[in-house]
């Protein structure tokens, strides 16, 4: 048997995305925090560096915004969260956050994340942080101010 090749993590998915672990049996960039890695098809991932899923968004969003990932989320007050837009907005992160009313259940974050995926998603791994886009379903696909307003 040969010896998988070492995958490159290119996207990483919040604890609160439940789809994290069905979409990261199939793909070899995609972690999770928890993901113990292993191979996928020909390629063999790593360990995610963010053990725990309960981390705060100040702790593991400069960590994963060191090594380039793509971040993919679900926050329904995202745009309240200061804290965690100042961490992408202060380390240069690239995040996705999945519109809560779209994606309350695996289901409907599959349906969000794959209709977004080609044409708006995968398109954000090259771009350079820092930035927040707002996905949803059927509305549009936009960014979110990291300006902090007054």
């Amino acid at each position: 048997m040969t010896q998988p090749k070492p995958a490159t993590v290119r996207v990483y998915f919040d604890a609160d995305v439940g789809l994290a672990k069905l979409l990261c049996q199939n793909r070899s960039d995609f972690t999770y925090p928890g993901d113990p890695g292993g191979r996928i098809q020909k390629r063999l991932r790593p360990p995610c560096p963010i053990i725990k899923p309960g981390a705060r968004d100040e702790d593991w969003i400069p960590v994963v915004a060191k090594r380039g990932w793509l971040i993919i989320t679900r926050d329904k007050q995202i745009q309240s969260k200061k804290a965690e837009i100042d961490a992408v907005r202060d380390n240069g992160a690239k995040m996705v956050n999945l519109a809560s009313e779209d994606a309350g259940t695996v289901w409907a974050q599959l349906e969000v994340f794959m209709t977004r995926w080609r044409k708006d998603i995968e398109p954000l791994i090259g771009r350079t942080g820092p930035f927040i886009y707002i996905a949803t379903r059927t509305g549009a696909f936009r960014p979110l101010s990291l300006t902090p307003p007054g």
